[in-house]
């Protein structure tokens, strides 16, 4: 399905009925990496994923993206499906547009969710490095940002032992446009230091990292959990930065546990 917002078409998904749960995917995937999120939780939930834009089947518009923006679509998004409140799921830069959607739209949200993720701002080091990713995904397109993120996204025994997933992330990669990548990567780069917000967080919160997570590793993402009041923190074994994906059993399993605990929301 797609929706015409802020002057640009978004793909999404809307599937099951229930308590609303919608879910913001990563740099540099689209909403088909919460598939297996979607298959669990569906019989229960109404369950919404977006690729945002640039990303999958979304518009990939050449200009510069903001995390403000991407927020601003979700909340776009929520609004043409007369959803209210909901449940959101953020993993990795879609904790970052969590972020920013909560500093405008608290209101939005019946609880949180943060999987690998960070609230910290960009380094020096980190922000060149995502200008010079940028250069490299405009010379040699979305096929060169897969070789370089596969290893950051996926820990090394999955590297190595599961070519199915391995590929299968490739893939998604690949079928995004060098626009919407070079989009996202300005966008992460520009973005604020959230740390202030983390104890102004109101609603209940989930905070998840694979214990094999390079790229936010998990010693960190507790310790960003332990500045949100009342949050609750779980590792994810045998799972490296893209979690959901590499050990779905046991996210779906927290995030289920979680749902439960928090119960329905008003929307």
């Amino acid at each position: 399905m797609k929706a015409r917002i802020n002057d640009i078409n978004l793909a999404y998904s809307d599937e099951g009925q229930g308590s609303p749960v919608v879910f913001v995917h990563a740099f540099p995937l689209n909403r088909t990496m919460w598939a297996p999120q979607v298959a669990g939780l569906s019989d229960r939930y109404r369950v919404v994923t977006i690729d945002l834009r640039g990303h999958g089947e979304s518009d990939a518009p050449m200009w510069r993206y903001t995390l403000d923006q991407f927020a601003d679509d979700v909340n776009g998004l929520l609004e043409h499906l007369s959803i209210a409140k909901a449940t959101f799921v953020g993993l990795s830069m879609g904790g970052y547009i969590l972020f920013a959607l909560y500093r405008t739209h608290p209101e939005l949200f019946h609880a949180l969710v943060l999987a690998d993720t960070r609230a910290t701002a960009d380094t020096p080091d980190a922000r060149d490095a995502r200008f010079s990713m940028a250069q490299i995904a405009y010379r040699r397109g979305a096929s060169a940002i897969a070789e370089l993120m596969l290893p950051k996204l996926l820990s090394p025994a999955a590297c190595e032992h599961r070519a199915d997933l391995r590929e299968h992330v490739r893939t998604i990669i690949t079928g995004n446009q060098v626009s919407g990548i070079a989009g996202d990567l300005m966008a992460m780069e520009e973005r604020p230091d959230s740390t202030p917000l983390l104890s102004t967080i109101s609603v209940p919160t989930l905070v998840l990292a694979g214990e094999e997570d390079l790229a936010s590793p998990p010693e960190e993402v507790e310790s960003m959990a332990k500045q949100i009041p009342g949050s609750t923190f779980v590792r994810i074994p045998q799972a490296g930065h893209l979690s959901n994906m590499e050990n779905s059993g046991a996210f779906n399993s927290a995030l289920l546990s979680f749902l439960t605990s928090v119960g329905n929301s008003d929307a």
